[in-house]
């Protein structure tokens, strides 16, 4: 990978000469308080304005404005005609359009497809201030506006939807979304560099239409780029290579020097000179080179096609050797650079450092804004997950390479916090990110990072260049201990319980000081099959870690209790592996509450899996075998009923699986039994009443997804709810 110019080098734009604004303005009189008589640039989200390093459009704002350009946010605009997206004027670069820090329709939607009520990212949690779609939405009604403006597409929903994806909510294949959206360019995973680079070129007087070849940017073509070499991807067992399109303005202007073969050169040996020759570099495979995708006509109605396109995708999000993709969609193409260059420890510090208020925008006055109240207090310490589970979508967004930021950076921010936040009461609530412990961890070998393929570090077993020695994660912790005014720091991201085994010195350091109680971690399941499926380990790593968390518990004198987090539902998954799950369960005296099955997310590995019946992790091939996929309404219930075996309403449905499927001897008052036998005891009960006997223990089911869920919280002693709801913001802050 070559090294990129850094996000803060960059030549700034003449308005540099204002000051950093209070808040980024989200109307005209705000901006005539600045001195400011039109924006550079207008962003516009889905979510509430909270300026805030969690906040994806604040991030992407003070960025742009450390750059010199002055920006304008349209925080949850009425979609419903172009009026509000003029609020501000019309911006002199362009608009950047985001769906918020969710995706949209996961936003408004359950797992069963019916509509939320309340949105986490909305003052007051009021439900229904943004659309379906709203990336879609937004662009539209930004051209309506100003038709002449580009609109830039970022974001989790628009990263998510880069190519021809499956969308669970029309059980359909639906386009890339910068095609319905009829957006000018669509940025994918964290957005600062492609981003600032955009900027900077449309700053100078280049057109949108000209800029095709950023890194981690997806734009409308008629066929390739010029000059690209090519792989014929479009049929499944074959990949041949495609000819360069000519460059159509001819050579670049190299001079006469023949830069296709070797040159001479003199080097001075004392006082002689010697004339030798020097061969060019070798390119390297992968550069100038794209995969040329099955089309969008082709993928909708093929589902070996479909999963073969998403295999090769997920091939291709090594910053180091991807390749870039072109998929055509009838007459024109979506072309997909490859990703952008992780940022380095100093850029992160960067963008961390900027001068966020912490807190909503004062036009909100003292409405309460859940999502903000949730991470008010948290730290995120790094970006991206090598973790590769095929329900989630952070690698697709975020990348397998773990970007850090300093111990001074995070110890700086702990001490805003202290300062800045209201009502701070000395907790920091987390020090986090997508994951708990992987601050720090990496390859050991640059080589070996910058060609791998594989989707997972961890995945079938941790890689032999894999780093997990936890030392600098520890000392983080007891740095931030040490903060004046601290009081105590505690974990709420998940901890990777596979990795965290590996250095028992970490989990002696977590258990002593970081958990209030209660720890999640996330098996996601029991049983091999669905758990092969998931890309997550055996039980027997969930079982080992136990016991050093016990062990160190009890040593500190703690009662501590962990809190494992499962999917139902999930493919791969058949009814008698639900089963197996409850029994585990009810032999750990693990009942749990508000549970919820597998939502299918654009792009992941999983969702290929529910859609196709088939199995991207592997070679897809015409006969190959049918991943089992709880689809149908009943079984998709039953799935979830198993969850809470404990919960009479489901019974009935339990007692009629198990008959079928010869498992009548789990029906019984025993304690080898699963359910009871039918009789009075089945009464529906209020889904929040604590267990009789009072001695269960807290656990809830993943909801899956581009989002974090939020942190369970019990009441007392371990017997209260465990569930989740997508209100924590998600880790991929970044080109929100």
């Amino acid at each position: 990978m070559q090294a990129p110019l850094s996000v803060f080098e960059y030549p700034k734009y003449w308005a540099e000469c204002f000051d950093a604004a209070p808040f980024l303005p989200m109307s005209k009189k705000e901006m005539g308080q600045l001195g400011w008589d039109a924006c550079d640039i207008i962003l516009v989200t889905g979510d509430a304005y909270v300026d805030h390093p969690s906040f994806g459009m604040a991030v992407i704002g003070r960025m742009l404005e450390a750059q010199g350009y002055r920006v304008g946010i349209i925080a949850q605009p009425d979609w419903h005609s172009k009026d509000d997206f003029m609020r501000l004027g019309r911006p002199k670069l362009f608009f950047g359009v985001t769906a918020g820090n969710m995706d949209s329709m996961i936003n408004r939607y359950t797992a069963d497809r019916k509509i939320r009520h309340d949105d986490a990212y909305t003052p007051n949690n009021e439900g229904g201030k943004r659309p379906d779609r709203a990336v879609t939405v937004y662009t539209q009604r930004c051209k309506e506006a100003y038709k002449e403006v580009p609109v830039i597409l970022g974001g989790i929903e628009a990263s998510l939807r880069r190519i021809a994806h499956y969308d669970y909510w029309q059980d359909k294949v639906r386009r890339s979304v910068i095609f319905d959206a009829k957006g000018d360019l669509l940025i994918y995973g964290n957005g600062e560099r492609p981003l600032v680079d955009v900027a900077y070129r449309l700053a100078q007087g280049e057109a949108i239409a000209d800029i095709t070849d950023v890194r981690g940017t997806a734009v409308i073509q008629k066929q390739p780029l010029a000059n690209w070499g090519g792989m014929d991807s479009r049929k499944l067992d074959q990949l041949k290579r495609i000819d360069p399109i000519p460059n159509p303005y001819g050579a670049d202007d190299v001079g006469c020097q023949n830069l296709s073969g070797p040159s001479e050169v003199k080097v001075f040996d004392n006082d002689s000179a010697k004339a030798i020759t020097v061969q060019p570099p070798k390119p390297k495979p992968w550069e100038k080179q794209y995969i040329l995708l099955p089309a969008f006509e082709r993928v909708k109605d093929d589902k070996y096609l479909y999963a073969h396109a998403s295999r090769v995708m997920h091939q291709e999000t090594n910053p180091g050797c991807a390749r870039a993709l072109f998929q055509p969609h009838g007459d024109r193409g979506v072309w997909v650079n490859p990703p952008a260059i992780p940022l380095s420890t100093e850029e992160m510090d960067w963008v961390f450092d900027l001068p966020y208020a912490r807190v909503a925008h004062p036009a909100y006055g003292k409405a309460k804004i859940p999502a903000y109240d949730m991470i008010k207090t948290s730290v995120n310490i790094m970006r991206g997950c090598f973790g590769g589970c095929s329900f989630c979508s952070i690698t697709e967004h975020e990348g397998r390479i773990i970007q850090n930021r300093s111990k001074d950076s995070i110890l700086r921010e702990i001490e805003q916090i202290r300062d800045k936040v209201p009502g701070f009461t000395g907790v920091i609530s987390d020090l986090g990110g997508p994951t708990a412990n992987m601050y720090r961890l990496g390859c050991d070998s640059e080589k070996a990072e910058s060609t791998c393929r594989r989707y997972s570090c961890v995945f079938p077993s941790i890689c032999g260049h894999l780093k997990t020695d936890h030392k600098h994660t520890i000392d983080l912790y007891r740095s931030a201990r040490e903060v004046p005014g601290i009081k105590k720091i505690l974990i709420a991201s998940g901890v990777r319980y596979d990795l965290a085994i590996e250095d028992p010195e970490y989990v002696k350091e977590l258990v002593e000081h970081h958990v209030g109680g209660y720890l999640k971690i996330a098996p996601e399941h029991t049983e091999d099959g669905p758990l092969n499926m998931m890309m997550k380990p055996g039980m027997g790593t969930y079982h080992r870690f136990k016991e050093l968390f016990d062990k160190y518990s009890k040593a500190a004198g703690k009662k501590q209790y962990l809190i494992p987090y499962f999917i139902s539902a999930h493919p791969g998954t058949e009814d008698m592996d639900m089963v197996n799950l409850a029994l585990w369960l009810k032999q750990e005296k693990f009942k749990l509450d508000q549970v919820q099955n597998f939502y299918p997310s654009p792009m992941a590995n999983a969702t290929t899996m529910y859609h196709a019946e088939l199995n991207p992790l592997t070679k897809v091939k015409h006969g190959a075998d049918d991943v089992p996929v709880a689809k149908k309404g009943r079984q998709r219930r039953l799935h979830k009923a198993l969850l809470r075996y404990h919960d009479p309403e489901g019974w009935p449905l339990i007692r009629e699986a198990l008959q079928n499927m010869g498992r009548a001897d789990l029906i019984g008052n025993g304690p080898q039994h699963l359910v009871p036998p039918a009789g009075r005891q089945d009464r529906k009960t209020h889904s929040g009443r604590k267990p009789s006997n009072g001695k269960s223990r807290p656990a809830a089911t993943k909801h899956t997804g581009v989002h974090a869920g939020k942190p369970f919280k019990p009441k007392g002693k371990p017997a209260a709810k465990g569930g989740r709801k997508p209100t924590k913001p998600h880790r991929s802050r970044a080109g929100q």
